[in-house]
């Protein structure tokens, strides 16, 4: 199982239902034992991308998202289902990892060589289109028309949003509602719709599904723009990446996005001659301090409390008060993390 976000995920169920915590673990093995199985292959490097990028950890939140939206839809349901539907959801993201990677040259993730750099970048590429095919094997032989049809759009929407995030590299004084359905796109839509396929599995009503897709995007939005604060205030020993990776390559975020305002037409000029454009830990230091002077950082902490507070309103459809109080917990983890 994935590390991060999933033990803080297993450890606040422990708090709240003992039970509870020992269904979700189950799943989560379940999954993980499924997504194993499904990366194995004839072709020895497919194999070996695959395990080296499964290996390196992650939160496996995508697989969490699914088992949660079952689980708030009742106790029963099929737990085959659910474990399958998590590993395909998670190859999906894995294969986005791989290409992202590539995309950014980038040498390192979660502090570990990226499979791309171990065994290049063409092995990457087509490692990344076999795991998406096997994805969307996994949903054929699910055969549900509905759960096909949410994953398959959410795909698109997240393939949309990457591209639309390299369209606007290097735009300095990039709108914030543009970034705002970049975020949606790339990641917000993806996980709504983990949780509303588990929510489907377990033959939830439309009034509970649509809650849970509601809960789950507001809850990527909100990790999302928690992420941008990271990018910055993170700690490169714990992120596993270098300090501001979004402003180096162009990238323009939040915390940039409020700061922005603040600054004088000097200091625009700049911020903004610095902006993917070899950036040195000094000016960073100088940006980041600009940045919590002028509440760019508060700022960008409240957007994000904001996306939290819609994700909670969302639960009220949630029948079992355990589970409803343990997804206000998911969602205040995810923009509580370190990582």
């Amino acid at each position: 199982m994935g590390k991060g976000l999933s033990t803080g995920y297993l450890d606040a169920a422990r708090e709240i239902a003992g039970s509870l915590a020992a269904e979700l673990a189950e799943d989560s093995v379940r999954a993980e034992s499924v997504l194993k199985e499904a990366l194995r292959s004839d072709c020895d490097l497919v194999s070996s991308v695959g395990t080296h990028v499964s290996d390196a950890g992650g939160k496996r939140i995508r697989p969490l998202f699914v088992s949660l939206g079952a689980r708030a839809t009742g106790p029963e349901y099929d737990a085959n289902r659910v474990a399958a539907l998590g590993a395909c959801v998670e190859m999906i993201h894995m294969a986005t990892l791989i290409h992202d990677d590539v995309i950014d040259g980038a040498d390192t993730r979660r502090g570990r060589r990226t499979a791309c750099d171990v065994f290049g970048n063409t092995a990457g590429i087509l490692t990344g289109d076999v795991l998406l095919a096997r994805a969307m094997e996994v949903l054929a032989t699910d055969g549900d028309l509905a759960i096909i049809r949410l994953i398959s759009k959410a795909v698109v929407e997240m393939a949309t949003g990457e591209v639309m995030e390299v369209e606007a590299r290097g735009v300095f004084d990039l709108d914030r509602s543009r970034h705002l359905e970049i975020l949606r796109k790339k990641t917000a839509t993806f996980l709504g719709a983990c949780c509303k396929a588990g929510a489907i599995v377990a033959g939830g009503s439309d009034e509970l599904c649509d809650g849970m897709e509601r809960y789950g995007e507001d809850v990527g939005m909100g990790f999302q723009i928690a992420d941008d604060l990271l990018d910055f205030r993170g700690s490169p020993q714990t992120t596993g990446k270098p300090r501001a990776t979004d402003f180096r390559e162009g990238c323009a975020t939040m915390p940039l996005i409020h700061l922005r305002g603040s600054l004088t037409h000097e200091e625009s000029e700049y911020v903004k001659s610095k902006f993917g454009n070899g950036v040195a830990e000094a000016d960073l230091d100088l940006i980041s301090t600009w940045m919590s002077e002028r509440k760019s950082y508060e700022l960008t902490e409240r957007d994000a409390a904001a996306y939290i507070e819609r994700a909670k309103s969302a639960l009220s459809v949630v029948p079992r008060a355990p589970i409803a109080e343990l997804l206000t917990r998911v969602a205040d983890l995810m923009v509580a993390r370190e990582a």
